[in-house]
This record gives structure tokens, sequence and C-alpha cells, in this order.
């Protein structure tokens, strides 16, 4: 059976070195229709200084999704009779190809002379050559030229790399003091650390600036033995140690760091996580009394709500309600439910309506409602359900129980016979909540060619692949090194020019996620891009709804790495290949070494049990097989998909819930559940995980086919420029 993998259950199989990440699937392709191009806000207008779209233009950024043998004839056309500037990428491109298959004279050949036609990467092609000599055996001119480039640029990122393969103690002591941030600038460091552990300022610059490498738990904890240590060095060691989930021992650290409120409240929650109680009431009352109005001091409140036992924890969450109005709600909800549990149903209902009274926009609100609704509906009363429903759809609009509303107001609508409310309601879902699973819902009902439940699998819908965006940060050199795919090289500029890494603009979180993407860091990328619609300054909420807008932005949350390998599998298996993607997405983020705690591995979570049962009946012998490898386990991942189709009639709805749950549990639900209505019956799913993972997979079905589909996205335009009203009760 395949197993679902719980988010906080993720961790990454230790790779290669770090000159050896893998390159990520999200690459260019063929340019896309007129719509998309409208969709990527590519400007008209020629300004006086060119944007990033005008000026990174060139049909040879649509060829790095090609492999090397597929694009080298194209470009070879292009670097020889092709217009500037496409003609000097072009040859920097191929020259780039022509090294990595050790063809030193052809690279020399296209380098040669082209840093002053091609000057916004004029040391990378010096590099190049030096490459390019080195392949032919020419060690010298090879030296010479890393040395050009570390005297001729010896304040760009680039110099880095010289630095790192000139290799001179005294050389790589340049490199950690002034380009500390650079990937080969830990390399050097990691190197020396190797020889001689006890060197606490190496540590203490990698723990600055390589937080959330591999490896980096490791290096703290040798740190941490120093005697010599600073507060201000305790307090960058309880942030990676915390950033990195080593919350017992940021607790640690964080208790010999200076005393502020964030400080303090660390420390008192890594005690709690530790299950130090105690300990960690003494130090949450000494925030509160250090701190007593800084915001960390209302969530420390609400942490000894949670020690407090009963009606002890009442006062806590009334200092709460009375002081810090961003986490009112939710100490309001806690009461409310505190009180529930201790049968003084009258101060309850006090406290519901104080929810609703003066936090009627919060999530919490949103959730009151929303239960209060399905009880309502469970009952039959869906007028009543109607109503409690209706303002989360208008009040709570950011909420992610507001699609949820909407599509179930069109749903009692249709039991109430209204049948013209119903069409407007599930109308207004897929306008204002198109990223939605209940706006493909909504989709299906209105009878758009989207796929129902049960005829999903079979659809073969046209993907037009994602183009790399132009990122919205970051020098030119490291946006030309990104659009052509030199991604080793871009990883390098952008992690030295990137040196905002705690406060992040929107455009500098965005443009992170990306290069985590390309790295093959989809997990994470995916997480940093989807994090910034958490962003909470009205100038910050600003910037996210208008890159919001943009199609990159969604293709960037919803990646398509392996998409030959997807397309290949899923023809054989006669599936729909944004349905397979679509689980990937959900079961691993497409991480090809990811494991689950009970063993599933890689892209489509297999067991290695089911492994074992698959390969004979596909004629493979199981030691022949790698699960951590992406084609591999798509193999198997998508016969066992089929299987599951196969049991159930090619319902895709039972066929995802076993793929989650196994066929034993959807078949005792099958007996108890009814089946009339699936919208019903996935709400009915006992599981809370597999009913939330049959949503969550379907959702990302659906964001796939509305991104990556052409005549999709035209048609969700549409509906969004209609802004339908919502029907009212």
């Amino acid at each position: 059976m395949l197993k679902k993998l719980q988010n906080k259950q993720l961790f990454l199989i230790a790779g290669a070195g770090l000159c050896a990440f893998l390159v990520g699937g999200m690459v260019s392709a063929p340019e896309v229709s007129k719509l998309l191009n409208n969709w990527l806000n590519v400007s008209q207008s020629k300004p006086d200084k060119l944007s990033d779209a005008d000026k990174f233009q060139s049909v040879v950024y649509s060829l790095v999704s090609q492999s090397l043998p597929e694009r080298a004839a194209q470009l070879a056309e292009i670097a020889e009779t092709g217009k500037s500037p496409d003609r000097e990428k072009a040859r920097y491109l191929l020259a780039s190809d022509y090294i990595e298959t050790d063809q030193g004279q052809k690279a020399l050949d296209l380098l040669t002379d082209l840093e002053k036609d091609y000057p916004v990467l004029a040391p990378y092609i010096l590099l190049k050559q030096a490459q390019a000599h080195d392949i032919l055996g020419e060690k010298g001119k090879a030296s010479d030229l890393r040395q050009r480039v570390l005297k001729e640029y010896a304040d760009q990122p680039v110099v880095v790399k010289a630095m790192y393969l000139i290799g001179l103690p005294e050389i790589h002591d340049q490199a950690i003091s002034k380009f500390p941030s650079h990937p080969l600038t830990w390399e050097i460091i990691r190197k020396r650390l190797r020889e001689n552990p006890n060197q606490p300022k190496l540590q203490l610059i990698l723990a600055k600036y390589a937080a959330s490498e591999p490896g980096i738990v490791g290096v703290l904890d040798q740190l941490v033995k120093q005697p010599q240590l600073t507060p201000e060095d305790w307090d960058l060691i309880g942030s990676v140690y915390w950033e990195n989930n080593q919350f017992a021992k940021a607790a640690s650290a964080y208790a010999k760091a200076p005393k502020t409120a964030k400080n303090l409240y660390r420390q008192a929650r890594g005690l709690q996580i530790d299950k130090k109680q105690s300990q960690a009431v003494a130090i949450y009352q000494q925030q509160i009394k250090q701190f007593p109005d800084d915001e960390e001091t209302g969530t420390a409140l609400l942490r000894l709500s949670e020690i407090a036992q009963g009606k002890a924890a009442i006062p806590y969450l009334d200092q709460v309600i009375n002081k810090f109005p961003k986490q009112a709600a939710e100490a309001v909800e806690k009461k409310a439910k505190l009180l529930e549990s201790l049968k003084d149903n009258q101060a309850a209902n006090a406290a519901w309506k104080l929810l609703l009274g003066q936090h009627s926009s919060s999530e919490e609100a949103a959730e009151y409602r929303w239960q209060t609704a399905m009880n309502k509906a469970k009952n039959r009363d869906y007028v009543g359900a109607w109503q409690w429903a209706q303002p989360i759809i208008t009040e709570n609009k950011k909420s992610i129980l507001a699609p949820r509303a909407g599509f179930w107001v069109g749903k009692w609508a249709t039991l109430l016979g209204k049948q013209e409310d119903a069409r407007k309601a599930y109308q207004y879902v897929l306008s204002q909540f198109p990223q939605s699973y209940y706006a493909w819902r909504s989709a299906s009902i209105l009878g758009l060619d989207v796929g129902d439940f049960s005829n999903v699998r079979l659809m073969n819908p046209a993907i037009v692949p994602r183009k790399r965006p132009v990122p919205p940060a970051g020098s030119d050199a490291f946006k030309e090194l990104y659009l052509l795919g030199q991604d080793r090289d871009a990883w390098y500029e952008w992690e030295a020019e990137f040196k905002n890494k705690n406060k992040p603009t929107v455009n500098e979180q965005f443009t992170e996620g990306l290069v985590q993407l390309t790295r093959g860091e989809n997990l994470i990328g995916i997480a940093t891009i989807s994090k910034l619609e958490d962003r909470e300054t009205p100038e910050e909420q600003a910037e996210y709804a208008a890159l919001s807008k943009q199609l990159t932005y969604w293709q960037a949350r919803y990646p398509f790495p392996y998409f030959q390998e997807i397309k290949q599998w899923s023809n054989q298996r006669k599936l729909n290949p944004l349905l397979v993607t679509a689980l990937m997405r959900q079961e691993s983020r497409f991480q090809p070494k990811i494991k689950s705690v009970v063993g599933a591995t890689g892209l489509m979570q297999v067991m290695p049990a089911t492994a074992e049962w698959i390969a004979p009946q596909i004629g493979m012998n199981m030691k022949d097989l790698d699960l951590e490898n992406p084609n591999d386990n798509i193999m198997l991942g998508t016969w066992y998909l089929d299987h599951t189709h196969q049991q159930y009639s090619n319902n895709s709805m039972l066929a995802i819930a076993s793929y989650n749950a196994g066929p034993g549990n959807v078949a005792r639900w099958l007996q108890t559940i009814p089946k009339q209505d699936p919208d019903e019956f996935v709400e009915e799913i006992p599981f809370g995980e597999t009913r939330n993972y049959v949503r969550l997979v379907f959702g990302n079905y659906w964001n796939y086919l509305r991104l990556y589909n052409p005549a999709m996205s035209e048609l969700v335009a549409k509906y969004s420029e209609k802004q339908p009203e919502l029907p009212q009760q």
C-alpha cells in the first residue's frame, strides 16, 4: 500500500557534496499563447529604461528545457547566423554544453573574445575558457585566465569561483573575508573544519550565512562546546537551531543569549516541547514580567493556557483577550471551547458571541460559523446552514473556508430548489477563489470540460510546459545565468548577493523560491513561494497581490518537474498526466529521495513492500529497481494508481482515497457512507487525513489544469472578469 506522507514527517536523504546539487525540471519551454503572454504582464510600451520583461527576451531561453543533443543544431545556427544578443547567448550556452561533454576545442572556438561582446557574463566567459583549456590539458592558460578574473573582477561574487579553483590558502582567506555568503566559501570553510574542527570563527560564519544548508546542525553541535562564545553568538546559535526544528537545543542556546521577548519565548517554548513544563512556565512568567506589552508575550500567555489545567487557563486567556488584539480571536475561541468542556454553556455562548461581535473577520470566527453551518445542514436545515455560511464568504474572504462555504451554499440552494442561486454561487466561487479545490468542483457542476470524479482519469488535456520567469530580484548577471539554465552559477551568484535573508522583500523571497526550485529543492521552494501570502504589512500585501495576479507566480507554486517521465508513464497507464502530477505534488513535493517514517519512498511515496508486489507483475526483478530513481518510482506509482482506478471502475475519488488509506478502509466506507452525492461522500470520509488528502490532490489537479492548459486558463480568466454576485439568503 502507498502511504500518505505527512509534512511534519518529511526528511531529506543526504545527497552529494555542495558542488553536485540536483537541477530541477522547472525549465523553459516554447513561447505560449498571446493569452499567457498577457498574463505575464509583458509591457507593450517602450520606456526610456528597458524593463526586465523587455531586456530578457531571447529565443535561446526557450531552448534551455531541451537536452544537450536536442538543442545543439539550433544553438549552432543561432551562434553562426543569429542577431545580437541571441548570437552571444547561443555561443555561451552551446560552449557550456561542449564543456559538459569534454569538447574543449569546440568550446574555445565559441568563447574566444566573447567576453567583449557579452559583458554581463564576461568573468563567467573567462572561467569557461579556463575550463576548456583544462580539458585540452593546457593548465597554464587555464591558470592565467583565473588569475585575470581575480585581478579584473575582485569585487564581484564570481571571483570566489576563481579563488576556489586557484586553491591557495591566502586567496581562500580573501574569499572568507569578502564573500562569506558564497556557497564555495562555505565549501572552503567545511574543508578547513574537516582538517581542524576547533575553529569557532569559521563555524559562526556557517551559522550566519549557511543556516539552511545540510549539516549545519552538526556544525552547531561542535560550536556550542567552545568556551568563549558571546551572548550574541548564542543568539545566532539559538536561531539556527530553531530554524532547523532543534527546539530543545535552541532553548539551551537562548538561555545564554540576550534576554529579549523573542529569545525568552523561544527558550520557554523549546522547554515546553521538551516536556519540561515547570521550567517553561518559569521562563514564560519571566517574559511576561520583563516584556508585558510585547506581541511575543501574548503568544506566551496562550502557551501558558495550554499548560494550565481547567479553569486555571482562563486568566491567561483573558489577558490575551484584553491586551493583545492580534491573538485575541484565538484566545476567545480557546476560552469558549474550554467553557464548553467545563459544561458552562452560558459563559461559552457569551464567548462565542464575543468572537462573532468583536473578531468577526478572524479565521476563528470563520471556523465557528462553518461548524455551525455544517451542524444545521446535517439536520437538514439548509436555510440555516446557508445563513451561517454566507458571512464566511463576505467577512472571512481570505479564510481557507471561504471557497468551501461558497460551494456548499450552491449545494444547499440546489436542495432548496433555487437553481439560479446555486448557479450564481458556483460562478462566484470559480471567479473569486480560482485556485481552490471548490473552484474545480464548481466548474464541474457548471458543465465545464474540467473532468469529474468519474471521468478525470481518462482525460488527456493539452499541456504547455512552464517557461522560466525573469526573477524580480537580483543582478543582471544572476538573471542571465538563471534564464540560460546555468543553475549552479546562478545559485552561487544569488547566494552571494542575497544579504537580506532574515527579512526578505516579497520579490527577494519569490526569487529565492525560484532558485530553490532550480536546485531540485521543490519541497522548500514551494513552501518559500507559498508563504508569501502570509505577509502582514499593507505594503507587502499589496506587493503580494500584484505578484499573485501573474501566471508565473502560480506556476512556481505548482511546478512541473519530471515532465517527460510523468508524460511517458501516464500515457502508458492511460492516466491523466495532470492527476499523476497532482498526486505527486501532495505525496512528496517532487522530492525523489524523500522518505516517510514508515519507509514510503520518493516522488509517489512507494512502499518497498508494494514495489516488491508490483515488480513481478510488470516483468521486473526488484533488485533492478531503485525507488529513489524518479523513472522507476513513477513507473511503479502510476501502475499502482492505475490498479486503484481499476478497483473502483475508474472513479478517481475512490482511487485517490484508496492510494492514501488503503482499499480495506475504502471498502468499509462504501458500506457506511451514502454514495449518491460524491461531495457529501468526501465530507463524510472518517479519516481526517484522507478527507483532506482527496481535496488537496484534486485541488492540485485543478491548478495544474488551469495553469498549464491555455484553453482553461482563458476560460477561468473570463469567469474572473464577470465578477458574479453572491446569492443572498
